[in-house]
């Protein structure tokens, strides 16, 4: 989890404001996950940090709405 956090830091992911009087602050959580080899044995252990974008309300908390979409090309 460290090395997300510092990742994110690294990568300028956020910047620090202040709260606005008026703003519903989002919470976040840690997702967690085991990728396994072909074989079975352990490959590696991952974690992602995720917003809790269920408490979120359109035209209040946000006005676009983002979401990572791979790019399927042909090799």
């Amino acid at each position: 989890m460290n090395e997300g956090l510092a990742a994110l830091e690294e990568n300028d992911t956020w910047d620090m404001v202040d709260r606005p009087t008026n703003a519903t602050i989002i919470g976040s959580r840690w997702v967690y996950s085991v990728k396994m080899k072909a074989d079975g044995s352990l490959d590696q252990y991952k974690a992602r940090l995720v917003a809790q974008g269920y408490k979120q309300e359109y035209g209040i908390d946000y006005e676009e709405n983002f979401a990572p979409v791979p790019k399927m090309t042909p090799k």
